[in-house]
This record gives structure tokens, sequence and C-alpha cells, in this order.
């Protein structure tokens, strides 16, 4: 953003008088957890999405499948 609008911006804030200014901020602090709130939400379906899906399940069991040489050696222990 231009740092000239958040300057001006900035000005007009400090124009508000403090109960104005402190609604604005709890405006602002609820519109933020909200949007954290949905774009957890989204990820958590699609995590959801990819766990049941039969194709990628069957990738990973070939790939568990391909490593179980490398786990029963040890190398695959920390």
């Amino acid at each position: 953003m231009n740092p000239t609008v958040l300057y001006e911006i900035k000005n007009k804030i400090n124009q508000l008088s403090y109960d104005e200014q402190l609604w604005l901020i709890e405006q602002l602090a609820h519109g933020l957890r909200e949007s954290k709130l949905k774009e957890k939400a989204i990820l958590e379906n699609q995590l959801t999405a990819m766990a049941s899906d039969p194709e990628l399940q069957s990738e990973l069991k070939k790939m568990d499948e391909e490593f179980v040489i490398t786990e029963l050696d040890g190398l695959g222990k920390v």
C-alpha cells in the first residue's frame, strides 16, 4: 500500500475520539480473527478432502511399502 495513503489514514484516525478509535480497533481485531478462522476452516476442509481421497491413500500406501526396508534396517529411526 502507498505510504501516503497509510499516513492519511493515520491522521484521520487521530482525529477520532478515544471511543471511536477504540471501536475501530475492536472492529479491525474482530475482522482479523474472523479472517484467520475462515482460513483455518478452509485448510481443514482441504486436508479432510485429501485424507479421504482414494487415489491419495493409494499413493501413500505405495510410499509406505517402498520405505518398509529402510524402516526395518533402522535407518528410518531417530
